[in-house]
């Protein structure tokens, strides 16, 4: 397992600063909801996975655990602090993935160099969510797929506008966008959303699409 650094600062310091800052507290303020749904819902996504595995924003590793055994698996991040805590996790998981800082809107990576593609609650918070997906569309084989959790904006009308009023403190406080029509920006991103699945209520999904 190594640690490698591609990260282009000029579109995420804001980003990388926020979650370097809030790294040593992060699994502490998710854990309710984590162990209330997350965990479960993480252990069915990484089933899934096969062949070479990119992990796009692995955070503080919550994803590492629940690999299958001898998985291959790159996992990106743009934050220092959080993939240190990855790593940490890393140390004491069967499979051991390579870590590498990177930025998710522009991933030094080979075209076509990925048979599964995995990403939990990230595309929230890439600043330009459509490049983020543009590059999950290049560096996806062709007959790879993409898995993904994610939370997005509710179709119900109040609660929709709710989040839209909310969305400036959440991202302001925490860098994470609640309002987001993630089903739209796969596809403006080019890929092919292939099946969404409500997990609880109308928010949080689970995304698969093909590149």
């Amino acid at each position: 397992m190594g640690v490698v650094s591609h990260v282009n600062s000029s579109a995420t310091d804001a980003t990388k600063r926020r979650y370097n800052r809030i790294s040593r507290i992060y699994d502490i303020i998710e854990k309710p909801i984590e162990v209330a749904f997350f965990r479960s819902w993480r252990k069915d996504l990484l089933r899934m996975v096969n062949g070479r595995v990119l992990e796009v924003g692995i955070g503080t590793g919550k994803n590492i655990p629940y690999y299958p055994e001898g998985a291959s698996v790159l996992a990106v991040d743009i934050s220092q602090k959080m993939m240190e805590r990855a790593k940490k996790k890393a140390t004491r998981a069967t499979t051991k993935p390579t870590l590498a800082l990177m930025d998710a809107e522009n991933l030094a990576l080979k075209d076509h160099s990925f048979d599964t593609i995995v990403a939990t609650f990230v595309y929230c918070s890439v600043p330009d969510a459509v490049k983020g997906f543009q590059e999950l569309k290049r560096v996806c084989k062709k007959d790879g797929m993409i898995l993904l959790l994610e939370h997005v904006r509710s179709k119900q009308p109040l609660l929709g506008k709710l989040m839209d009023v909310l969305n400036p403190l959440t991202v302001r406080v925490a860098g994470f966008n609640i309002n987001r029509e993630t089903e739209r920006n796969i596809e403006r991103g080019g890929l092919k959303l292939i099946l969404e699945k409500d997990l609880k209520g109308d928010v949080f999904k689970l995304l698969m699409a093909r590149a």
